[in-house]
């Protein structure tokens, strides 16, 4: 073999090398792109829209990561998580009377809930972020409860939009308090830990989509007494007067007989 054969060997050899190469690496930024896009949902869209490029949304989104594996989150005690859901018991009984009072309750429940947690708070767009890494779909509608929030402010905001905002705090309030209890028992089903709460408890946002609505109380739970009044009402009413007539009227007949 000749040095121009040589040359044009060792020339093949490197362009096949370097074409692998490629292909690898573009397999792995696709496969990092796909994880990202799959942990972030909506919240990876949103964040390509404002990047100037792909790439550098996505160097955010895992910069995102790494600051909330560095983050020192804790755990509610039972104590914690129970005088939380009686602010929200407050916020949810206010939203009859005061919507855009509630609306402002339960935006500073959020953040009083992210604090106990150990999230950083001082900046609403950083306290988004962070929560975007656990719950991207939440976040998407904190956001917009956000928005909400300040339209309300300026006097801007509706009924349905306020209620359409509480709605939405619900769902992260709920999240932030139950979240470990989910990873755990997830944990055991599917071996899984991060876990994203898109709405809440069913039954507890149906009741907060119709706080104020006709037929609904306000949003009054049913007590005791309620329960008590609805069996009474069930219970067999006392024999009409036609048929009470008819026994004594047996009755009599028997008596005439004997």
């Amino acid at each position: 073999m000749n040095s121009a054969t040589l040359t044009i060997v060792i020339v093949i050899a490197v362009i096949v090398i370097l074409a692998i190469g490629a292909a690898v690496y573009r397999m792995g930024q696709k496969r990092r792109s796909e994880r990202l896009r799959e942990r972030f949902g909506p919240e990876y869209e949103r964040t390509v829209e404002h990047a100037d490029d792909r790439k550098g949304a996505e160097s955010e989104l895992r910069a995102r990561e790494k600051r909330h594996q560095d983050l020192e989150l804790r755990t509610l005690d039972v104590g914690q998580q129970r005088q939380f859901e009686q602010r929200w018991s407050d916020v949810q009984r206010d939203f009859v009377d005061g919507p855009g009072r509630a609306v402002h309750r339960a935006d500073r429940l959020v953040v009083d809930v992210m604090s106990a947690r150990g999230y950083p708070v001082d900046d609403f767009d950083q306290r988004a972020d962070d929560l975007s890494v656990r719950y991207p779909k939440v976040t998407q509608h904190y956001r917009e409860a956000r928005r909400i929030a300040h339209a309300n402010e300026r006097g801007e905001a509706g009924t349905e939009e306020l209620r359409t905002a509480v709605t939405s705090y619900r769902s992260l309030v709920d999240a932030l308090l139950h979240d470990d209890d989910r990873s755990r028992s997830g944990s055991a089903r599917a071996g899984t830990g991060d876990r994203d709460t898109g709405s809440g408890d069913a039954s507890t946002s149906d009741n907060v989509k119709n706080l104020g609505r006709p037929g609904n109380g306000g949003g009054r739970s049913e007590t005791g007494a309620d329960r008590r009044s609805d069996a009474e009402t069930d219970r067999p009413s006392a024999p009409r007067d036609s048929e009470r007539a008819r026994a004594e009227r047996a009755t009599n007949g028997q008596e005439s007989n004997s």
